[in-house]
């Protein structure tokens, strides 16, 4: 009989809650490419729809209840649980039985079975919560916690960076998606051995790939992501008019949901480009390739919110450039880490919306740079961040943290 594999436990709020869901994947994606080397649980919340208990791709998912089903939205479909806060103050009232029913259910799942590892996703809550559960349950199990941003940068003030710092201490092993969160994990005093940067990643290989017998539309500029502060979309739709004075044929795809989507309608309609703007909701990862394939560029001016929030790691950019599409985007940290200004892409100055407005029309102007752009896009990022080789680093990170009874030989 061989060695039985480790038993991790991944704890996340952010989870499908169906197969093909519309709410984002990279927990799951990862974390199904981990099943070879562990015997996976998933601890997540329950939502409106979903099951409470299944499997997906060999995980054990755990759905927990923490308030009547209806009103449990406190972390899906709607930008995260610090846009939906902010989105809504009546939100708040959610947090302390969200906290106490992923305290509660994880206490239950240490006391019922062993496990060797727990691999927490984003340092607030689920890294606090583990650290708080596995005292009550007396189960000295090391933990790993991964960090995607949002956590790390927009969670201010004397208490939080305390709870975050409290977690980092804990954690066996900590990985962060880009260097400039590392820089920030170290400035909280974290000792830099434990610390790895390994982002998240994109399947260019399989799902998100050019397709030459799709043709690109002209003049369409595409957006994916939530509707939340630190994506822009607000400068894109500023910059619009001045593009439709160069290209009056020009149309907007907005492909997400979040809790500036009324915000960003009536700009649209105030500024007279309603017709011109296609605010499609939430698209399902099935349907994202042929958005990618058929546009002609894909436009994300991210920038830092009020609050300090910012993009981790640019996942979606990512998936626009596996299917091929040129990118104009904010020049944030994160994203100078995975491609170069006029080499892989347009970067831009963030909350400028007239250098992106010239930039979109001096690339809907030239096609030949746009393909050059793509193609080398797409040619640097192809190996690097393919989910196999993120999925392997990912790995070696785990087992790296399992005590030395746990490790089996490779």
């Amino acid at each position: 009989m061989p060695d039985p594999k480790p038993r991790l436990l991944v704890l996340t709020s952010t989870f499908p809650r169906w197969r093909d869901d519309v709410e984002p994947p990279f927990v799951f994606e990862l974390s199904r490419r981990l099943t070879d080397a562990f015997d996976i649980t998933v601890l997540t919340p329950r939502a409106p729809g979903s099951l409470e208990c299944e499997t997906l791709d060999g995980l054990h998912v755990i759905r927990f209840p923490y308030f009547i089903r209806r009103w449990e939205n406190l972390a899906t479909h709607g930008g995260g649980i610090l846009n939906r806060l902010r989105a809504n103050p009546l939100n708040y009232l959610l947090v302390p039985p969200f906290l106490i029913g992923q305290t509660w259910a994880l206490i239950r799942v240490l006391r019922r079975s062993h496990w060797d590892l727990i691999h927490a996703h984003w340092l607030i809550p689920q890294g606090i919560v583990a650290l708080i559960a596995r005292r009550l349950a007396r189960h000295p199990v090391p933990s790993v916690c991964t960090s995607h941003g949002g956590d790390l940068f927009a969670l201010r003030g004397r208490l939080f960076r305390a709870m975050k710092r409290a977690v980092l201490r804990a954690s066996a092993r900590i990985s962060v998606v880009s260097a400039a969160m590392r820089d920030e994990v170290l400035a909280l005093g974290i000792d830099a051995e434990k610390v790895e940067v390994i982002p998240m990643g994109v399947d260019l290989h399989k799902r998100f790939t050019p397709d030459p017998r799709v043709a690109r539309e002209a003049n369409a500029l595409l957006f994916v992501g939530r509707l939340v502060e630190k994506k822009g979309v607000d400068l894109l739709l500023q910059a619009l008019p001045q593009v439709l004075q160069a290209y009056p044929d020009t149309h907007l795809t907005i492909a997400g949901g979040g809790p500036l989507e009324p915000e960003l309608r009536l700009l649209a309609d105030a500024s007279g480009i309603g017709d011109h703007v296609d605010f499609r909701g939430m698209v399902a990862q099935s349907d994202l390739p042929d958005l990618y394939r058929r546009a002609t560029l894909f436009v994300a001016p991210f920038r830092v919110a009020g609050s300090g929030d910012q993009e981790g790691f640019p996942l979606v950019p990512l998936e626009a450039i596996g299917c091929g599409c040129p990118l104009v985007c904010g020049e944030i940290v994160a994203f100078g880490e995975v491609i170069r200004h006029d080499r892989e892409a347009i970067l831009i100055p963030p909350d400028d919306h007239a250098a992106l407005a010239k930039a979109v029309i001096a690339l809907l102007g030239d096609p030949a740079r746009r393909d050059r752009l793509a193609a080398d896009a797409r040619a640097r990022c192809r190996e690097s961040f393919d989910w196999d080789s993120i999925a392997i680093r990912y790995a070696g990170l785990l087992k790296n943290a399992l005590p030395p009874s746990d490790v089996k030989p490779t």
